[in-house]
């Protein structure tokens, strides 16, 4: 499904990643500050997902509230994934991708969709199907992939 948005939008968008224009993306759901990229990427959309301190958001039981790769790799594991070294489409795998900034921080996750490519909710914003690098970069929002999991899909 694609939902159309203004011009404008979709600029402010690629203003922003300026990977997406080149790569190509759609929108796929309207706004809403319901959820984030976290949660989207854990197949969630009604609350939002972040480790912060004041528990004002979910994070699951025994995972540190800690904004680092590691915390948030454990979240991940909690429901199966693992590491694994390459964003590639493997057949009855779902990945997701953690990207970071320039300091290690977690910034964003997106999730691999059986075409290959990625779904990412953009903050309060839309969700996008998009090319993996396309919200990748120094200059982005997200930063870049600082780690890869993956997790058999149930059949």
């Amino acid at each position: 499904m694609s939902i159309e948005y203004p011009s404008s939008y979709k600029s402010k968008l690629e203003k922003n990643f300026p990977g997406l224009a080149d790569s190509g993306y759609k929108i796929t759901s309207p706004e809403t500050p319901r959820y984030n990229c976290i949660a989207w990427s854990f197949e969630e959309n009604i609350r939002w997902w972040w480790p912060d301190q004041d528990e004002i958001y979910y994070w699951p039981n025994n995972v540190p509230r800690s904004v680092n790769l590691e915390s948030f790799i454990l979240a991940y594991q909690k429901i199966g994934y693992i590491p694994c070294f390459n964003d590639n489409l493997e057949p009855n795998c779902q990945k997701v991708a953690i990207f970071v900034d320039n300091n290690g921080a977690p910034t964003h996750a997106a999730r691999q969709l059986p075409n290959g490519k990625w779904t990412s909710k953009l903050g309060p914003e839309v969700d996008i199907e998009h090319e993996l690098e396309g919200i990748a970069g120094q200059n982005t929002p997200y930063g870049n992939v600082a780690q890869i999991l993956k997790r058999p899909i149930n059949q």
